[in-house]
C-alpha cells in the first residue's frame, strides 16, 4: 500500500489528536477513516467531545457550551446571543488557535459561517498549528463555505503545519467540487507538501481517478495556446 502522507506518520503531532483537521490528515490509506460508501470521513473524536455531544450522566445544554461549540453544531440564535453579551467572542481563539468561524467552517455549519462572517469575523485567522477556516471546510468538502471564504478575499494557498494546502486537502479528500472551486480562483497547483507531494501526485497515489482527469483539465486549459487575431 502506496505510504500517502503530507509529513512522516510516525511524527503525528500530540496537537492533532484532538484537530478538527485529524480526519482530514494525510496518513497512509490503511490508517484513513472510511465511511460505508468507502468515502474519507471525519474523525469523531472532536465530533463527540468537543463539539458538546459527548453522552454523560449530565447531557451538556445549550447554555453550558462555549461559542466555539456552538459554532461547530450550528446554533445561530445561541450563538448571536453569546456575541449580544460579549461581542469580544467573536474573533475568540481557544485553545488550538481555532475560532468560532473556524470551527463552523470545518463541520459545515453554512448558516454560522455567514452569520460570523456579516459580523465581521476575520476569515484569516491562522490557528496555532497554519489551519486556517478555508483549509477546514476544504477538507470537509463543503464547497458552499470555501466559495463563501474565497469571496471574503482569504489566501488560497495558506498551508499548515505539514505543507497542506486548502487544495491539497481537498484533493485528499476526493472533494472534486471543491478542487473546482478552488482551481477556478487560481489555486497554485504546484504547491507540494513537506514530503514532496503536488495535488496531482496525490490523487494518483490515493487512485481518485475523476480528480486526476480535473486536474488535467485544468493544467490543458492553462497551457492552451491563445488564439492569434487574424
Amino acid at each position: 500500500m502506496l505510504d500517502v502522507c503530507l509529513c512522516l506518520c510516525n511524527t503525528r503531532s500530540p496537537h492533532i489528536e484532538n484537530n478538527p483537521l485529524n480526519g482530514a490528515y494525510l496518513v497512509s490509506p490503511e490508517n484513513m477513516d472510511v465511511d460505508e460508501e468507502g468515502s474519507f470521513a471525519h474523525s469523531t473524536t472532536l465530533t463527540n467531545k468537543q463539539r458538546g455531544n459527548e453522552v454523560t450522566v449530565r447531557p451538556a445544554t445549550l447554555d453550558s457550551l462555549s461559542i466555539h461549540q456552538l459554532a461547530a453544531q450550528g446554533e445561530v440564535s445561541q450563538v448571536a446571543a453569546h456575541l449580544s453579551k460579549d461581542s469580544s467572542l467573536l474573533c475568540k481563539q481557544d485553545e488550538r488557535g481555532f475560532t468560532p468561524l473556524m470551527w463552523a467552517a470545518a463541520f459545515g455549519e453554512k448558516a454560522v459561517v455567514d452569520f460570523l462572517l456579516e459580523k465581521g469575523a476575520d476569515p484569516k485567522t491562522i490557528a496555532r498549528e497554519r489551519e486556517s477556516a478555508l483549509t477546514l471546510a476544504s477538507s470537509g468538502g463543503y464547497v458552499d463555505i470555501v466559495e463563501s471564504l474565497l469571496r471574503h478575499g482569504v489566501d488560497i494557498n495558506t498551508y499548515d503545519w505539514n505543507g497542506g494546502t486548502p487544495l491539497l486537502y481537498a484533493v485528499r479528500g476526493n472533494h472534486i467540487k471543491c478542487v473546482e472551486a478552488l482551481l477556478a480562483k487560481g489555486a497554485d497547483m504546484t504547491i507540494e507538501s513537506d514530503s514532496g507531494y503536488s495535488p496531482m501526485a496525490l490523487a494518483v497515489a490515493l487512485g481518485h481517478k475523476k480528480m486526476q482527469k480535473v486536474l488535467e483539465d485544468h493544467i490543458l486549459k492553462l497551457y492552451k495556446p491563445t488564439p492569434t487575431p487574424t
